[in-house]
């Protein structure tokens, strides 16, 4: 018999720590992974099958990466059989905003577990649809990008989602990055 497998998570916390096969537990690793800074974005797309006029969707994410700049490419890790992973597997079509320090309570809002509906969440937050992919972007965010996706690659637990860059404004250069630190959003500086 092989060694225990990690701990799912239904598992209690009290249960106890069971590392990987290659030896590291999902404590060890998150609390390793906490001691990277990473920027912050709202990931957003609508979903047109989703009632009479759609529904949007967003998601916050802090794995959010360039890819290349030739193409201008990018990379978001979604949760796999996420609401937003589901539905970029079948929309290609996609929209991020780069969150300033000042939108903490977006990121807050959209980050939640066992939020309420996303047509609620977006209710009085200001926006705009991307011209090009239909998804909504966050006013005053610091840029937003419009995607379509290329690639899609399950990596674990999650699924790498690379999209071309196919609109990209600079919408603001008041204030900092919203930042995710130690399990906090943070300010830089």
């Amino acid at each position: 018999m092989g060694p225990p497998g990690p701990r799912s998570p239904a598992e209690p916390d009290s249960a106890p720590r069971v590392p990987h096969a290659e030896g590291v537990t999902n404590e060890e690793f998150r609390a390793a992974m906490s001691q990277l800074a990473a920027g912050v974005v709202l990931v957003t797309a609508h979903d047109a099958d989703d009632g009479p006029r759609g529904e949007d969707v967003g998601m916050t994410a802090t794995a959010f990466l360039s890819v290349s700049l030739n193409p201008p490419l990018v990379m978001v890790s979604l949760r796999n059989g996420s609401r937003m992973d589901d539905l970029l597997a079948e929309q290609p079509m996609w929209g991020i905003s780069v969150l300033s320090e000042s939108q903490r309570h977006i990121a807050g809002r959209f980050a939640m577990k066992g939020r309420i509906s996303d047509r609620l969440l977006f209710e009085d937050i200001p926006y705009a649809r991307g011209k090009v992919s239909g998804a909504l972007l966050v006013r005053g965010a610091l840029a937003t990008l419009e995607c379509r996706t290329e690639n899609r690659v399950v990596a674990g637990d999650h699924t790498l989602v690379i999209g071309r860059v196919l609109g990209a404004d600079l919408c603001s250069t008041e204030g900092g990055p919203l930042m995710y630190f130690r399990g906090r959003y943070r300010q830089l500086g």
